[in-house]
């Protein structure tokens, strides 16, 4: 089966739905995201269900260039808009609330931050990370609020479903709290975005291509992949030094990002293909530095296949709120 004509033409040639295509269409016009970072911390780092975070995270490396100590979202917002139009001619913009946990404070200190960002001129909408455990019922009613009034994604931090990878990087939350949030996120109405990371040590491709499937049972809106990557000032950095640790090369990342679209719904918003951080922070691998070139990787590889996002979709058959069962059906999507 070739690639179907209403996918080449809706996905603009791409075999994938972008998000960038998305956001076009939805403003008319280019739209970046400008990156925040706040006061917020995180329950894995605070002590109230583990300390030290995770052992991948340096939040420097979510950290935006234009960052300054105490400056306000409003400040922060302004400088990175500049930046981002002296650089791409964009004049919209998304407030990306993105180091640590930013629904994890009070709700009225949450509500001034959220709301500070879409008063300034030139913000089209929010997205806000945050951790599956971090979504309490008032702060859903809180996002759901602002969602009816402006263009919102909520980003939901998964990185695995598989509770020995969530427990070897120290995440304090498992698979059930994750299906929890979903779901009631899912009720709420919201547009839902799932971080997974590709990589971990002791994850099989069978064990890795579960997590599609999954998603696409939980009707799951967009995903960013983000390959294992070591950074500087982290546990994992001193697990990788001594050896403890080996990283996919770049054709296995891209084959196995080519394997997981094949099985995503088309539906699914691909909101990012793979992972970076500044050349200064990098540890390895190297080859992630080059992001561009990555992602152009894994659409020729999607071309050489003669394959797209959900030519195979997977759905689990057996599954409950704390696990997901291993029968699968395997169906190849018919346009």
């Amino acid at each position: 089966m070739k690639f179907p004509y209403d996918l080449r033409e809706r996905w603009d040639g791409k075999r994938y739905n972008s998000f960038n295509r998305i956001l076009k269409q939805s403003f008319h016009a280019r739209v970046h995201k400008v990156s925040l970072r706040l006061d917020f911390t995180c329950p894995n780092r605070d002590g109230r269900v583990a300390v030290g975070g995770c052992i991948y995270c340096n939040n420097a490396g979510h950290t935006p260039p234009t960052y300054r100590p105490a400056l306000s979202v409003k400040e922060q917002m302004e400088a990175g808009m500049e930046a981002v139009a002296r650089r791409t001619g964009a004049r919209k913009f998304i407030a990306y609330f993105q180091s640590y946990t930013n629904t994890y404070g009070p709700l009225n200190k949450l509500e001034r931050l959220y709301r500070e960002a879409l008063d300034i001129p030139g913000v089209v909408g929010l997205s806000i990370a945050t951790r599956p455990d971090c979504v309490p019922d008032d702060v859903l009613d809180l996002i759901t609020d602002i969602a009816r009034q402006t263009y919102v994604w909520l980003e939901l931090g998964l990185e695995s479903m598989h509770e020995k990878t969530l427990q070897w990087v120290n995440r304090g939350h498992g698979l059930t709290e994750f299906i929890d949030a979903v779901e009631r996120s899912k009720a709420r109405g919201l547009r839902l975005c799932v971080h997974l990371i590709l990589g971990f040590p002791g994850e099989s491709r069978e064990e890795i291509l579960q997590t599609p499937a999954l998603l696409n049972r939980l009707g799951i809106d967009g995903v960013k992949l983000h390959n294992l990557h070591v950074i500087k000032g982290t546990v994992l950095e001193e697990l990788y030094e001594r050896g403890d640790v080996n990283l996919l090369s770049r054709e296995e990342y891209i084959n196995l990002v080519a394997d997981f679209l094949e099985i995503l719904s088309p539906e699914v918003i691909i909101h990012r293909l793979t992972g970076e951080t500044t050349r200064g922070l990098t540890v390895a691998p190297n080859w992630s530095l080059n992001k561009v070139a990555v992602i152009n990787a894994i659409q020729a590889e999607l071309q050489r296949r003669e394959t797209w996002q959900g030519k195979f979709r997977l759905e689990a058959m057996a599954w409950n709120s704390a696990q997901l069962g291993s029968t699968f059906r395997r169906e190849e999507v018919a346009h």
